[in-house]
């Protein structure tokens, strides 16, 4: 028994010495990270503090609405709402966004904004899902090998089929394009390479041999609902079965569109404009969005210009956007980069019939880059007049879910499903002014907070050394240690996610004080009493922590769940102080469970605390002495010689005469 009693007790001191070193380690982890980040990156040693404390800038964005009308209330809360949500994707920045004079929004940051913020702010504008139908190249100078400005290059008649990727792209795979060279070469790749399928399914492509006649899927210029083309609208194709493009400026509709996917919504004007856009000098104007009218647009790099046919599906209708790299039925992980789309509410239903529509027209002809007035499986978004993707389906979607693939890289992927789940504004905003604002408390509050948080944790200290003595050292130990991990985090949350340290947040910091104090005190409490109770300090010690962890969890995990409500439902001003409140709880489990209790565990070895010194805070004569002993739940074990004696019986259990 003995020897097995022996080998326990090396095995608990090996694992707490163990349980010490990985604590330190992750320590100089942390503290590595941030010393790469303050010299390779943005990174500060010291946090950063919040628009109360510092000040920062100040944006006015006035809305622009079409046709002399008003903005309501719902839709200038609507877009407060949206532009809250744009601003905390960038990161915890303690921004405020409220509305002026029910007409404006007022955008209040803290320090300067990054270009990503500021791009969150100012492009608030409206996005629209529009059918695609007509595409040319981005410049008017004419591409090598084509007859003219707008006409289509001779190529050797290979073309795609449900796929939009280009011809000499294998079984699901894309290619890349060049911004450089897309006005040099008209058979490079753009964005309308994206396909749209249901969320997990892959979306494949299939190819007809080279020489060959253009496929059945490849892009056609007779409209699939109600009206043609006609006159000079109409197209011939070529001798490799190309389809030409109509003269420039000779578009001519047949009639009344009787849908958005007509080529009829073109006019001739909106035709004439298209063929004299030049995507490479386009103004800094914010084109026309009415969603009830065809418009033309440019994709972001300017390769493509395209008409889109009216809005079919508005960006209200997202819920949600995520991107990623694809997966396999089977779970397994692809290269091939994805955005996840859900649609939600009567979104669903409208994007299904959208789905179904267009699945059963033509695709766009990737073997050329032009293609004539139409109608397309290709499905455009447009955010603030520009096309960011322009994918075709590959299946119906009838859940609301969708997966977009095409060629862009995973950065590109993750900004684009950030416009998508942001980018619903109800209203068009542009930025009236932007000016510099002072610090609404500034540094004499911080200084009353930091001297107020230092009396807190002087007073612990002077408590702990009264009532522990030598015991106090853990409890100033695993302060610092809180303390330290505490700054740690807070300065990499500043670098890695803008996260801005106002007031409400140090009253949190304040707070964790007397809730990291509260763990030591349960725990030093219930090992003094397993020392009553006769056992030895090593036993008590693993005693008291089986009795004590569980009080601290059911505490903590309070506290916890409080700051996580408060962050969810409080305002901006509260949510500073729920977050470091359950940043600073975290803390204190981490440091309870990797410090206080190893390094416990080792000094109850030492002979020092367990010969019971006077000065060691576990005296265990002492305790004996002190007679009153508490047993939990309120309840106190009393000598009986100091129990108050009954009416008519003394003290020593006799009769009184």
């Amino acid at each position: 028994m003995a020897d097995r009693g022996a080998a326990r007790a090396a095995k608990a001191k090996d694992a707490a010495k163990r349980t010490l070193i990985a604590l330190f380690v992750m320590g100089a982890a942390l503290t590595a990270v941030l010393g790469f980040g303050v010299a390779r990156s943005d990174a500060t040693w010291a946090p950063r503090l919040g628009l109360d404390l510092q000040g920062g800038t100040q944006f006015i964005l006035e809305p622009v609405v079409e046709g002399g009308q008003r903005v309501s209330s719902q839709q200038l809360d609507q877009a407060r709402d949206i532009i809250v949500q744009r601003i905390d994707a960038q990161g915890t920045s303690g921004a405020e966004v409220t509305t002026l004079g029910g007409e404006n929004i007022v955008v209040a940051m803290a320090g300067r904004p990054t270009e990503a913020q500021r791009q969150a702010i100012t492009s608030a504008s409206q996005m629209q899902f529009r059918p695609v139908l007509a595409t040319a190249p981005g410049t008017t100078e004419p591409a090598p090998g084509s007859t003219g400005s707008g006409s289509a290059t001779s190529g050797s008649g290979s073309a795609t089929s449900g796929s939009g990727s280009s011809s000499s792209s294998t079984s699901g795979s894309t290619t890349r394009s060049n911004p450089s060279a897309s006005n040099a070469s008209p058979t490079s790749a753009s964005r309308d390479e994206a396909r749209t399928a249901p969320a997990g399914s892959a979306a494949t492509t299939s190819t007809t041999p080279s020489g060959s006649g253009s496929s059945s899927g490849s892009a056609s210029s007779t409209p699939s609902s109600g009206g043609s083309a006609s006159g000079s609208a109409s197209s011939t194709p070529s001798a490799t079965g190309e389809p030409t493009a109509p003269a420039q400026g000779g578009w001519t509709p047949s009639g009344r569109p009787d849908g958005p996917t007509d080529p009829n919504n073109i006019s001739t004007g909106l035709y004439r404009e298209f063929t004299e856009l030049d995507c490479a000098q386009r103004s800094d104007e914010r084109p026309a969005t009415d969603p009830k009218k065809a418009i033309t647009a440019c994709s972001e790099d300017g390769a493509t210009k395209y008409v889109l046919g009216p809005q079919m599906v508005a960006g209200a209708d997202i819920k949600d956007a995520s991107a990623g790299y694809q997966t396999t039925q089977q779970g397994q992980v692809t290269n091939t980069v994805e955005i996840q789309l859900t649609f939600g509410g009567d979104g669903v239903q409208r994007y299904a019939q959208v789905s179904r529509d267009l699945l059963a027209l033509p695709s766009l002809s990737q073997a050329s880059p032009v293609n004539p007035p139409g109608s397309y499986n290709a499905l455009a978004t447009v955010y603030d007049g520009t096309v960011l993707v322009a994918p075709g389906f590959n299946e119906a979607i009838p859940n609301g879910t969708a997966s977009i693939t095409g060629n862009f890289t995973i950065e590109e992927a993750r900004a684009l499903a950030q416009s998508l789940k942001f980018g619903a504004l109800p209203i068009t905003f542009e930025t009236n002014q932007a000016v510099t604002i002072s610090p609404t408390l500034g540094s004499e509050q911080l200084r009353y907070g930091i001297i107020a948080g230092l009396i807190g944790l002087l007073l612990v200290i002077v408590y702990s050394v009264a009532q522990y003595r030598a015991l106090a050292l853990v409890t100033i130990g695993s302060m610092v240690v809180a303390f330290a991990f505490t700054y740690l985090f807070i300065a990499l949350l500043a670098w890695g996610y803008n996260f801005r340290l106002d007031m409400a947040g140090v009253t949190g910091l304040i707070i964790a004080i007397g809730v990291t104090a509260d763990s030591f005190i349960v725990y030093f409490e219930r090992v003094r009493d397993e020392l009553r109770e006769g056992r030895n300090l090593r036993a008590a010690v693993e005693a008291g922590w089986a009795r004590a962890k569980r009080t601290i969890l059911v505490a903590d995990g309070v506290n916890f769940i409080a700051a996580i409500v408060l962050y969810v439902l409080a305002s901006s001003g509260v949510r500073g102080f729920a977050f470091t409140l359950g940043l600073t709880t975290a803390i204190d489990l981490a440091v309870f469970w990797l410090f206080t209790h190893p390094l416990l565990t080792l000094l109850a070895r030492r002979r020092f605390f367990a010969s019971g010194h006077p000065w060691s805070g576990f005296e265990v004569e002492s305790l004996h002495n002190a007679g009153v002993r508490y047993k939990g739940r309120g309840q106190f074990d009393v000598p009986e010689e100091r129990k108050p004696a009954r009416p008519g019986v003394t003290s020593d259990g006799g009769a009184v005469v």
